[in-house]
């Protein structure tokens, strides 16, 4: 099920308020009839009970009207005037309103999937939207991604209305089913991110996006026990991130060397001191050393491995070369965030 950011009322809440509405003026009319029964006329001569009033004000009100009950009094009558008559037209109303609004909602909900499927290209999706599910949503968001470019796979109910809420488009289901994939349409994106709480369910939902995409959307995974990550590798994952393994190392970092941690947390904390972005080398710079540039390079990306800068090699930037530098994080960005 493909769930929208909410932008108005449910139809199944706004049905339970029209037809409270309803029985509320059902109830308003056998009270007022009842209090007058005396003015009522029925054919059986006997007079109004409790369940004879119900009874009119039903099919008066559903302008059914059989005749066996009917005003006899000028009091009566006026009542009917005053208050019957325009309560059946509002109850009317209500029933009507109720009707086209269900199904005018319908029709809104298909023609807004229908455009946003049509609009879906080259976006991300993330399976679970646990801690680390939003916080790969923040970090996507802070690189320029537009939430109607992110799908969330999520099968809990609570994080699929925070989720909702958060204005993000979410496919209700199991993310380790093809059937949920590919209505999140996982053929087309442009890379699946899995962060899930089971390593089991890395794995199983890494083998049904290579199986549904032959390989040709990026995965990039989260898992708990460094032991798994090899095994998510030949499942086909091409970056693995072990949550323990990197949690360790950082609490490690802050015992030995506590200033390191504090470098690491700027450059990973968004809008703060400094933050690692990545560019494309331009023209002018190839067959530079990366050092004698303006910018402060850390390490190059070329055909896909990173070359690292430190130590006495000699290197130098290449054409298609990628550049992975420290920037001021307050300042605007002049290349992708990582």
């Amino acid at each position: 099920m493909i769930h929208l950011p909410l932008v108005r009322q449910g139809p199944l809440r706004a049905l339970a308020v029209r037809l409270a509405m309803a029985f509320t003026l059902v109830l308003s009319a056998v009270t007022v009839v009842y209090l007058d029964r005396g003015g009522y006329r029925d054919v059986n001569g006997d007079g109004l009970t409790l369940l004879d009033c119900f009874y009119y004000a039903v099919v008066s009100l559903s302008t059914t009207g059989y005749g066996d009950i009917t005003p006899a009094t000028q009091g009566a009558r006026l009542i009917n005037v005053l208050f019957i008559t325009p309560a059946r037209v509002l109850f009317l109303i209500i029933l009507v309103g109720t009707t086209l609004e269900v199904l005018t909602d319908q029709y809104r909900r298909g023609l807004r999937i229908s455009r946003w499927r049509s609009k879906l290209k080259d976006h991300v999706i993330i399976c679970g939207y646990g801690t680390k599910g939003r916080a790969a949503v923040d970090a996507l968001l802070e690189t320029g991604y537009v939430k109607s470019r992110i799908v969330i796979v999520e099968n809990r109910e609570a994080a699929v209305r925070q989720a909702t809420a958060n204005g993000l488009v979410v496919i209700e289901g199991n993310a380790t089913r093809s059937a949920v994939l590919l209505e999140a349409d996982v053929k087309n994106c442009k890379s699946v991110i899995i962060a899930t709480d089971q390593d089991e369910a890395s794995v199983l939902i890494t083998l049904t996006v290579r199986q549904l995409t032959a390989g040709q959307v990026r995965i990039i995974a989260s898992v708990r026990e460094q032991e798994n990550a090899a095994l998510l590798k030949q499942s086909g994952a091409h970056h693995v991130i072990v949550s323990s393994s990197t949690a360790g190392r950082l609490l490690g970092l802050t015992t030995t060397a506590p200033p390191l941690i504090d470098v690491v947390e700027d450059l990973l904390t968004p809008g703060q001191g400094m933050a690692l972005a990545m560019r494309s080398a331009e023209r002018a710079e190839v067959g530079r050393n990366p050092r004698q540039l303006q910018t402060l390079v850390v390490a190059l990306i070329r055909r896909g491995k990173v070359l690292p800068l430190g130590g006495t090699a000699e290197v130098t930037i290449e054409t298609g070369d990628l550049l992975v530098y420290i920037r001021d994080d307050e300042s605007a960005p002049t290349g992708v965030s990582v």
